[in-house]
């Protein structure tokens, strides 16, 4: 390989990347407005859960209740309960029967309703069953003293909630790094509809020289983004050499990506409508992180689900190398056959 000659192309594509308004726009305007959008979200998680309680006798047992991480009101009819819960001044509501006490000294399973709202966590019907059943037990010294139900999703991660803006890191990462998706597949496809790519084939450039030109314009332009972003937000306070590792297979990922994208565009606008369709989907894993349940384990064939759960783990819990290594292999794996097909199929669209 010639040094020259590939620090020059490089130097060129970054010039003709700034140079295109739309995308000089994006790049700085997406990163600032990203990290003010981040500082303005709330920095702290509330990790209380208020319950509404209607019961015309109270179990001694109630006392035992921790008071932190957990609210109880006092309501003084059922009625008044349903329409707490529903306006969602409680996150659930728990109605005791009168004879509960008489029926848990007989033996007998009393019935206790519990009140929901449409769009209450599964984690948060979990925990009141729960702690129902746990209150029983106390009380009356006997297992299964009422019937309940109980579904665990996902991790525990009782007393390791984090603010929904750091659950954020990673899809504003990943978006960072998708967007010089399009820019680098734009420039490429703009070069090979002008041929220009052509001509610099003709010089004393070889197709090495040129692929590893653009390879270094474009993981140099998206890392150093995205490396940028997680410093000011706080993304490499804990385990930076895993972060910046993790960041820089991501600019590797996106730059075969776009090589791939250069190599189906015809135009700009093509490039914009498959640039679309990647970033939507490559995001896919970021919403699950954001929104805890909604994705299922469909989303591991998707590369960037490597990348956004090693981000999010080390950013948010301090996981090391033994927990995220073979996240890294695996994208590692996806980088080489993702660079290799860009490779291959923009060779044969410049033949």
């Amino acid at each position: 390989m010639n040094f020259g000659i590939i620090r020059a192309l490089a130097a060129k594509d970054l010039s003709l990347y700034f140079r295109n308004k739309f995308y000089a726009l994006i790049t700085v305007f997406g990163l600032i407005t990203y990290i003010i959008i981040y500082f303005v979200m709330p920095s702290t998680v509330n990790e209380s859960l208020k319950v509404g309680l209607y019961a015309q006798v109270v179990p001694p047992v109630f006392e035992l209740i921790p008071e932190e991480g957990l609210v109880i009101d006092m309501v003084e009819s059922e009625e008044a309960l349903i329409s707490a819960v529903t306006e969602g001044k409680y996150a659930a509501g728990i109605a005791l029967p009168a004879d509960i006490l008489d029926k848990l000294a007989q033996g007998l399973k009393p019935l206790i309703t519990l009140y929901f709202t449409a769009d209450a966590p599964v984690e948060v019907k979990d925990a009141i069953e729960v702690m129902m059943t746990e209150l029983a037990y106390l009380q009356t010294g006997q297992p299964l003293a009422i019937e309940t139900s109980a579904e665990i999703l996902g991790p525990d991660k009782i007393g390791e909630q984090i603010p929904t803006r750091d659950r954020m890191r990673p899809l504003f990462a990943i978006v960072l790094l998708m967007f010089e998706t399009m820019g680098l597949a734009s420039l490429i496809s703009e070069e090979v509809e002008h041929g220009t790519l052509q001509a610099l084939l003709i010089t004393p450039m070889t197709v090495t020289d040129l692929f590893a030109a653009k390879a270094i314009m474009g993981i140099g332009l998206a890392f150093g983004q995205v490396v940028l972003f997680m410093a000011i937000v706080g993304g490499l306070s804990s385990q930076p050499l895993i972060m910046l590792t993790a960041l820089f297979l991501g600019g590797i990922l996106v730059t075969g990506v776009a090589f791939l994208v250069a190599s189906l565009a015809k135009d700009m606008m093509s490039v914009m409508a498959w640039g679309v369709v990647v970033i939507i989907a490559l995001s896919v894993p970021a919403f699950g992180i954001l929104f805890p349940g909604t994705i299922t384990g469909w989303v591991k064939v998707l590369p960037s689900y490597y990348l956004v759960d090693t981000v999010h783990q080390v950013a948010s819990f301090d996981a090391g190398w033994g927990d995220i290594w073979s996240n890294l292999l695996i994208l590692t794996g996806f980088n080489a056959a993702f660079v290799a097909a860009g490779i291959m199929a923009l060779r044969r669209k410049l033949q």
